[in-house]
């Protein structure tokens, strides 16, 4: 019993990937997602595919659902007991504005003023006790807190990484008042300084723990009635898996679920195409996410910004979004100018043509207009046999009366503008930081990227573009070649200098530990385990601190050799010999499940096959363009743009003066001529 499924909820469909093997698509679905419970779309899209209960030995799954909770700040009714005078500190942040000229802008803190309140209690910067905790005061403050329905508390100490006893002392007394209450230490979810970020990643993780407990909680029950009761891994934001019964206290760390889901396969696709260095965009309904991949390894950042002074810090990949979907929305605004998004038809009511009931013009209705996507095959709906193009060709049309366009002049222009948009971000991952774009591969997926990338590589000059064989369920694909995965860190705030011998190693192996026993607790069988060690680095007087992979056994030399490396790569020159500081360090325990590397020779060129038909296709103008099935495609075949891809999770398209070649591990490598 060795097949396998990954399944990832998007805001607009519900992904899935069934592989016997745990590489090759045995089966693949989309169906609408359901945003009012997402478990439910998850068992739709199993029934859907009608995949063998009895055979299967692991459900792999992605989520949107702690991501839209933050959004649309539906999550838990939060207060926060913090040390006297911090009781602002979500406020404060780092003195920043949401808008970079212009003093005005509203913040929306996921705690309120008046349900954060402060305790006499004070630990110092080396842990120690300069006022001890009030018990009386504690055990007062809880009977308040009964009054004011709060579902979660926060408990974020000074220093308290460092020394977390006055935390877990507090947090044990309210226990005692209201065991229903869910309880958050900011030590337990992050063991580093920075008061601010170690504050709101605790505030995070409480807004959404009883969400995504009762999540977990219905989704293995409906599993169960299913007939599954085996393992369910989650996918978290740094690439690896979590168990979903560990899934509420593990909530902040799955925040980029799904998009790193899309990476983690992506990267892996292109390391055995022969690409070590891609970029990877993702275009689903609702968004674009782009990420960068070096050496095979996607980059990891310490901490991301998901609102206006709303920083988590925890370890994922770094994904960069913009709000640019198939569902985006473009609309005219006051200046007479036409935009795009990020405003998203979403799942319900959406695009015009999906006859949900949706009124407002968008990406996929422009696709449709131009004859891009296939009317008669509604990829992913159930509740019509042809997409509605008379609907879509009237709200266009409406559109581009206001800005005096025809309607394939209009969809040709939000075409235009959502492919600059999508082309922007990219460039801002390349070029603006020191890539050349020629370096690198494009690995295009998501249910609507295949339609966008090969305008992406047109504009941002990179050479090629790879589509994998089921670009549109990739992200799913990810949840089942993905590892177990539980980072562990703290804060050090250390000269390198003043290392005592052997003192690194130990917290080193005291991590280590902590690591695997997480790994152990989870209950997955691994095939090997990897560990990995990353000290946080900067130059004396510096804020901002490079990752710098170390290792036991070194000294503080070495060490600062590894630093004076990774700042050369990052930066191009180093500062001399000004001291360093290792501000934290962070230990990755990797649980390596099985899986098969595939190798292959190139294939020899073949011709293209026959079309399975030709259609009229607007590229500027009308082109009759043949029309292959992805299925036809075999290793070695060589198709010339212009012309259209589909199967059954997505259409491709290559444009005039495109080449596209099919590898051996069945991508398409789309080139300029």
């Amino acid at each position: 019993m060795s097949d396998v499924v990954g399944i990832d909820v998007g805001g607009t469909f519900t992904d899935l990937f069934y592989s016997r093997d745990g590489i090759h698509a045995d089966r693949i679905c989309k169906v609408p997602s359901t945003p009012h419970d997402p478990s439910i779309g998850l068992l739709d899209a199993l029934k859907t595919a009608d995949i063998p209960c009895d055979d299967l030995s692991l459900i792999l799954h992605g989520t949107t659902i702690a991501t839209n909770a933050l959004i649309e700040r539906v999550g838990a009714r939060c207060a926060l007991v913090t040390t006297a005078g911090f009781r602002d500190v979500l406020e404060l942040g780092r003195r920043d504005r949401p808008d970079f000229y212009g003093l005005t802008g509203k913040q929306n803190p996921l705690i309120p003023r008046n349900l954060r309140f402060e305790l006499d209690e004070r630990m110092d910067f080396r842990g120690d006790v300069i006022r001890p905790v009030d018990s009386r005061a504690v055990e007062e403050l809880g009977q308040r807190l009964k009054g004011e329905n709060v579902e979660a508390i926060v408990v974020s100490f000074l220093h308290s990484y460092v020394n977390p006893a006055h935390e877990a002392e507090v947090a044990s007394i309210l226990a005692g008042i209201n065991p229903d209450w869910e309880i958050v230490t900011s030590a337990e979810i992050n063991r580093e300084y920075y008061e601010f970020e170690r504050t709101s990643t605790a505030a995070i993780q409480a807004f959404l723990q009883p969400l995504i407990k009762n999540y977990s909680r219905k989704l293995l029950e409906r599993l169960g009635e299913w007939g599954f009761r085996r393992q369910t891994l989650v996918m978290q934001s740094n690439g690896g898996l979590v168990p979903a019964s560990q899934l509420g206290h593990h909530a902040a760390h799955i925040v980029r679920s799904g998009p790193a889901a899309g990476v983690t396969a992506a990267a892996r696709i292109a390391s055995e195409a022969g690409f070590d260095r891609v970029i990877t965009g993702d275009m689903g309904g609702t968004s674009y996410d782009v990420a960068v991949v070096i050496d095979g390894e996607p980059e990891i950042a310490p901490k991301t910004n998901l609102d206006f002074r709303l920083p988590l810090r925890v370890s994922m990949i770094n994904v960069h979004t913009i709000g640019a979907g198939g569902g985006s929305i473009a609309y005219v605004d006051r200046a007479g100018i036409l935009k795009v998004g990020p405003r998203s038809a979403r799942a319900r009511p959406g695009p015009v043509c999906f006859g949900h009931g949706g009124t407002e013009p968008t990406v996929t209705d422009a696709n449709v207009v131009l004859s891009r996507i296939n009317a008669d095959d509604p990829i992913g709906l159930t509740n019509l046999t042809r997409l509605d193009v008379e609907g879509a060709r009237a709200a266009i049309g409406r559109l581009g009366e206001q800005i005096g366009l025809g309607v394939e002049e209009t969809a040709e222009a939000i075409l235009a503008i959502v492919n600059q948009n999508m082309a922007g971000r990219t460039r801002l991952l390349s070029i603006e930081r020191g890539y050349d774009p020629r370096d690198f591969a494009l690995v295009i997926f998501g249910g609507a990227g295949p339609l966008h990338g090969a305008a992406i590589i047109r504009e941002v000059g990179i050479k090629t573009m790879i589509v994998p064989p089921a670009p549109g369920v990739l992200c799913a694909m990810g949840c089942v070649v993905a590892d177990v995965r539980y980072d562990v860190s703290r804060t050090l705030a250390r000269a390198t200098s003043s290392l005592e011998p052997g003192e690194l190693d130990a917290a080193m192996r005291e991590q280590e530990a902590e690591g695997r026993a997480k790994l152990e607790t989870s209950g997955v069988t691994v095939k090997s385990v990897l560990v990995r060690h990353f000290a946080e680095m900067a130059y004396s007087g510096q804020i901002h601190t490079l990752r710098v992979p170390v290792e036991e056994g070194w000294d503080t030399a070495r060490i600062n050799d590894a630093f004076a490396e990774a700042y050369r790569t990052e930066y191009g020159n180093t500062l001399g010999d000004i001291a360093t500081t290792i501000v934290s360090l962070r230990t990755v325990v990797e649980g390596q499940r099985e899986h098969e590397k595939r190798q292959s020779e190139p294939p020899a060129p073949l011709p293209a096959p026959e079309p399975a038909a030709r259609r009229p296709v607007h590229f500027s103008r009308w082109w009759d363009t043949p029309v292959y099935q992805r299925q036809t495609l075999r290793p070695g075949a060589v198709i010339e743009g212009p012309c259209i891809v589909e199967q059954s999770d997505t259409t491709i398209i290559i444009e005039p003066g495109m080449t596209g070649r099919i590898d051996a591990f069945e991508n398409i490598l789309v080139e300029v001529a």
